[in-house]
């Protein structure tokens, strides 16, 4: 109803505008019969109330359906209220033939980045191969040289896991397969693939999990979320002879797996960011091996698996990072 009254206003306005100027001629003129002539006005306003009254029932809905937003763009190419008035029925048109630009790329949109993500993937395997090579190469040898080559291995390998894992978020729903998993082996396992990690640093494991513990979960991206989470540990622990502790235990019907390191700790200014894509805060200008992705993608994944993260710090008291299943 505001909108119908804002749009006739100027309408309003003009006809009684005219209405007085033409009862201005005529008394300019020299007629005085009053009572004919707020007769004549009257009728002329029963009129113009009456048209308004045609309008607004005519286009009661394509008002209502302007005062009202969408709440679905989908729901456009179906509406069918405010039709009945040439002007409802023309803007109802240039609606559906925008919604079917907008469908028609969008899906174009969609089929690019679905190649995108397809090319990257089958870039990401490509590399694979000459990374494993170079691996395989350097593995038996001892020289101080190889043993740096082989730390840039592994972290050529870690970019390219992230890479792909980055590339398969979107489409996390055609892979991955949820089981039941033993904890304690979960994390031993990829504790184990990280070992030249915390042999060139200097830093210790520690597990201290149930071995009949179990959690409900996909395997390959928890591995991949737990990589992370150790890289971050191991990254910020900056003195030697540390330990990254792994601690299971129960919280009620909740599983709960704690990984805490002995490092440099997170700034209290930055610790309600660090999930944020690519921040990396104060300890990233420290350390320029930082990303800002690590943390971001852990804890996208285990919101897909239905898990939830948690992460408490201290400055120079290390960082606890807690994993709810």
């Amino acid at each position: 109803m505001k909108l119908f009254f804002r749009e006739q206003m100027s309408l309003i306005f003009i006809y009684f505008l005219q209405l007085f100027l033409i009862l201005l001629v005529y008394w300019l003129d020299g007629y005085r019969n009053m009572a004919v002539s707020g007769y004549a006005a009257i009728l002329s306003i029963c009129l113009l109330t009456g048209y308004l009254i045609y309008r607004y029932i005519r286009n009661k809905g394509f008002y209502q359906r302007l005062a009202n937003p969408l709440t679905s763009i989908d729901g456009l190419a179906n509406d069918s209220q405010g039709a009945g008035s040439p002007l409802a029925e023309g803007l109802q048109q240039l609606l559906k033939a925008q919604y079917s630009h907008y469908k028609k790329g969008l899906h174009t949109y969609k089929y690019r980045l679905e190649d995108h993500i397809q090319f990257i993937n089958q870039w990401v395997h490509q590399m694979k191969t000459p990374v494993s090579v170079i691996h395989l190469m350097i593995q038996e040898e001892d020289e101080p040289k190889f043993k740096a080559i082989g730390d840039e291995v592994d972290r050529l390998k870690k970019g390219l896991e992230m890479v792909l894992y980055s590339a398969r978020l979107e489409t996390f729903d055609r892979d991955f397969y949820v089981e039941t998993l033993h904890l304690e082996s979960t994390v031993r396992s990829v504790t184990s693939s990280q070992k030249r990690l915390f042999i060139r640093k200097r830093i210790f494991p520690s597990i201290l999990i149930d071995v009949h513990s179990t959690i409900v979960s996909d395997e390959k991206w928890l591995s991949f979320v737990l990589t992370q989470l150790i890289t971050n540990a191991v990254r910020y622990t900056v003195k030697e002879n540390r330990k990254v502790y792994f601690r299971g235990y129960k919280r009620g019907k909740n599983s709960i797996l704690e990984i805490q390191d002995e490092g440099v700790g997170i700034p209290a200014s930055d610790i309600s960011r660090v999930f944020d894509p690519y921040f990396t805060g104060e300890n990233g200008r420290n350390f320029q091996e930082s990303t800002g992705m690590g943390l971001y993608l852990a804890r996208q994944i285990c919101e897909k698996l239905g898990h939830q993260i948690e992460i408490e710090s201290k400055v120079d008291h290390g960082t606890t990072v807690r994993i709810i299943f």
